[in-house]
């Protein structure tokens, strides 16, 4: 599917991956892209259009849901992360906060433009997850367990659209260099270079994009007799 001439909505759009998925899209001939933000004050991309959309909140999913009824593409890329372990009873909160934003928020946004795709004629729904989908880090728990339902969600929907014509893509990027990885020293991929690993993607209909050696190996991993999620992440 050609990006091309289509209208694009992306989540999480005033930073980091978000905000280069919004300018890529500009760059590749996207008829118009809404670039969505809790503050849409904060989106500061020549040629996109701001709009004010908080994944958490059901109003304001349904009320976009309502107005841009021209969206053929949708880019599921709005989540946080946060620190700490899950046997600390603390830390209860922080998970479910995590899920709201990560796992609950791209699901919402779906099923309310679910039928403005069908309508528009399929489109395309892109689930920005992790590698860490698959497995944990020390400390990283809560943000493992948001991005491995976000996975499984992504492949149900993906199913549960198939018939409509919308094809769900699942990016399953490493370390993205931006500011929620400013403390981490490991290689990590820029923006640009995942925004375009994962748009070549959906031009071939991919329905899978492993963007970096990290993800391959990752995923490469996992069928094997010692998979990384029971072995662990070297260190």
């Amino acid at each position: 599917m050609q990006v091309k001439g289509k209208v694009v909505l992306v989540t999480g759009a005033n930073r980091g991956l978000g905000k280069q998925f919004a300018k890529s899209l500009i760059e590749a001939g996207a008829a118009k892209v809404y670039a969505a933000a809790r503050d849409p004050k904060s989106v500061d991309i020549p040629g996109v259009e701001a709009i004010r959309l908080d994944v958490t909140n059901a109003a304001d999913i349904a009320e976009a849901a309502a107005t841009y009824t021209d969206v053929q593409v949708i880019v599921n890329n709005a989540g946080v992360t946060t620190r700490g372990l899950l046997v600390d009873p603390a830390s209860t909160q922080g998970i479910r906060d995590l899920l709201e934003i990560n796992t609950f928020g791209p699901i919402a946004l779906t099923q309310a433009f679910a039928p403005v795709l069908k309508k528009n004629g399929g489109g395309a729904v892109i689930n920005v997850l992790s590698v860490l989908s698959w497995v944990s880090l020390p400390a990283g728990g809560a943000y493992h367990i948001s991005k491995a339902a976000a996975w499984a969600a992504t492949n149900a929907l993906r199913e549960e659209l198939r018939e409509q014509g919308t094809l769900v893509v699942a990016a399953h990027p490493g370390y993205i260099d931006t500011d929620m990885t400013a403390q981490v020293t490991a290689p990590k991929s820029t923006p640009e270079h995942v925004v375009r690993e994962v748009l070549a993607a959906v031009e071939k209909n991919q329905e899978e994009v492993l963007v970096d050696d990290t993800g391959r190996a990752v995923k490469q991993s996992l069928s094997t007799d010692a998979p990384i999620y029971l072995t662990g992440i070297p260190r």
